[in-house]
């Protein structure tokens, strides 16, 4: 079984690595708050000082971080400990560009897959999430089958921009809902009525997820997609959204909760542009 070094143990983190302790899988994690780490140290995992001391001997190294600026990070730390043979899977959401910037620096002999995932914390923690890997992942998609079904997506970087596509899309139903049902409000409809109607149509999928109080995304985490997005190409629709969640994760009550807390909060607080 191979040694793997799991960095960064957040709400989707966690029941990731529990997949792979469920596996029998040599298990070393990091966290940069340590405490996050104890209760998969008590299932059987090594819980390693820093991120150096967790990849030094790993067969497999997985990041799974908040964005681009910790990916980063991280990597000026392992990138010298990685050992030649080692697959470095990289699963955060950061888009195509930071996944050949972090190309450029591994050493010879360390393969890099950009692997993110589709779905959110229930799916991590019932080993049903969809994996969006690298065509060359052949090497790891034994490691990677642990979290859910894999889909080839083409060359390096090619599963992180299918990523920002699935990610913008998802965030963009939301908000689009949000701002229905703010029209409903104004209205002075039935608010359950309003929302089985939507339910019942095209938005059915983005309704749901609007609505979900059994997963976590933060809107700070959703304002980071968003701008990677509307940095690539001009999305007009998505610059608008990314002012809505922009506002939401203003406001300290909001930007760490699930975007299910931002769409109450743009029903509340949009206001029409004078």
């Amino acid at each position: 079984m191979e040694k793997i070094a799991f960095l960064g143990l957040g709400h989707m983190g966690v029941p990731m690595a529990r997949q792979l302790i469920a596996a029998k899988h040599p298990l070393a994690v990091w966290n940069r708050t340590p405490a996050k780490a104890d209760g998969l140290a008590a299932e059987g995992a090594t819980v390693a000082p820093g991120p150096a001391d967790a990849v030094r001997d790993a067969d497999v190294v997985i990041t799974m971080l908040a964005g681009p600026d910790a990916v980063r990070e991280v990597a000026d730390t392992i990138v010298p400990a990685l050992r030649p043979g080692a697959y470095w899977v990289e699963m955060s959401t950061v888009g195509p560009d930071t996944v050949k910037e972090l190309a450029g620096r591994v050493p010879d002999g360390v393969t890099l897959v950009d692997a993110p995932v589709m779905g959110s914390t229930d799916k991590a923690a019932a080993g049903r999430l969809g994996i969006l890997a690298r065509g060359d992942a052949s090497g790891v998609e034994h490691v990677l089958a642990h979290f859910g079904p894999v889909t080839r997506t083409g060359p390096l970087g090619s599963g992180a921009a299918l990523k920002l596509v699935v990610n913008t899309a998802v965030i963009g139903g939301v908000a689009l809902v949000a701002e229905a049902m703010k029209l409903a409000d104004a209205l002075g409809l039935d608010e359950g009525t309003a929302r089985d109607a939507l339910a019942a149509g095209p938005l059915g999928g983005a309704v749901a997820r609007a609505f979900a109080t059994d997963v976590h995304f933060g809107s700070d985490l959703a304002v980071k997609d968003v701008s990677l997005a509307t940095r690539t190409t001009q999305l007009p629709a998505m610059e608008a959204v990314l002012r809505h969640f922009q506002a939401a994760a203003a406001d300290p009550d909001v930007v760490h909760e699930d975007v299910a807390r931002a769409v109450t909060h743009i029903r509340a607080h949009t206001r029409r542009d004078t």
